[in-house]
């Protein structure tokens, strides 16, 4: 019964995570992408910090390493990610697809920052040709067009890259400080700090509630990002964290691109492109590289769960 339940879960992660791209490219037409953003993570945020009372004896950071880890959630896990990735979906030719393709690169990104400030964190030689191989798979999804590099929703789709290199450096930077604070308690007070922050750079761009479109799409793309997407997305997340390992929650990024792309098809009849899938092949490539010891340390582990689950049978 654990192996459906994880599964189903695993599943239901990954369409929830998936769709979210659609989502994103729906609200976009009613919404400016910051602000959308920061509301997002204001609903997002009190979710979080009631479960954060409710789940952990203690939801308050304390000290300055955990205020940091904090800091660095709102700044780049939520605010930098969200602010540029809702930018570059703004722009048609960045298909929900597509940016979730790119995103997937987050990964591999994270381990290529870990080389730079994990000391004890080495890439092999095999680990460099993956994080490369990755990169490639970026450039043939953005299709750069040498005689016209702003064209073609080039430069939105390097705003969506940078918006998975933060989130990635996001992460080991929280891995560096090497707080002791519980995962719920940082994730609610980074959503609260990033709406904030976001809020900040609406305001900075000039974009007003004013120009918000109240409609029934809006709002539903609203509270599926915040309470399906957010809150609920990653209470399942810290879930199968628990069970399954980081390995085998990495590989949501793989297949979040596939829900993506049909959510996208039925509710925004976006065709993903060549381009599109080879890109996503290049980038679990360099994927399996990048974890080529880990995945393969894993192995005798998930044969052996597997041959109990077949007894159990």
């Amino acid at each position: 019964m654990t192996r459906y339940r994880n599964l189903a879960l695993f599943l239901f992660l990954a369409a929830v995570w998936g769709s979210a791209f659609m989502a994103i490219k729906a609200g976009l037409a009613y919404f400016p992408p910051v602000l959308f953003a920061a509301v997002r993570y204001d609903i997002a945020g009190v979710i979080m910090l009631a479960y954060a009372f409710y789940a952990v004896d203690d939801p308050f950071p304390r000290g300055r390493t955990q205020w940091a880890v904090v800091a660095v959630g709102s700044l780049l896990l939520i605010a930098g990610y969200h602010a540029l990735l809702f930018v570059g979906e703004t722009d048609p030719a960045v298909t929900s697809a597509a940016a979730a393709v790119i995103v997937s690169l987050s990964p591999v990104l994270t381990t290529g920052f870990a080389r730079l400030f994990l000391p004890g964190e080495r890439l092999t030689t095999v680990g460099v040709a993956g994080l490369v191989l990755g990169l490639v798979g970026v450039v043939v999804l953005t299709q750069p067009d040498p005689s016209d590099l702003l064209g073609d929703g080039a430069v939105a789709k390097l705003l969506v890259f940078a918006a998975a290199a933060a989130f990635a450096l996001g992460s080991v930077l929280t891995r560096r400080l090497d707080s002791d604070i519980s995962i719920e308690t940082m994730e609610a007070w980074s959503m609260v700090g990033g709406a904030l922050v976001l809020h900040l750079v609406s305001v900075g761009l000039g974009e007003s509630f004013a120009s918000v479109v109240w409609t029934t799409e809006s709002i539903a793309a609203l509270v599926y990002l915040s309470v399906a997407a957010s809150a609920v997305g990653f209470l399942v997340y810290f879930d199968l964290l628990d069970r399954l390992g980081p390995i085998e929650i990495n590989l949501v990024s793989y297949v979040a691109p596939v829900f993506a792309a049909l959510s996208g098809w039925v509710f925004l009849a976006e065709l993903p492109t060549v381009y599109t899938v080879v890109g996503f092949a290049l980038i679990f490539a360099g994927f399996v590289l990048v974890k080529h010891r880990t995945i393969r340390d894993e192995l005798p582990r998930l044969r052996r769960r597997g041959r109990t689950l077949l007894s159990d049978d």
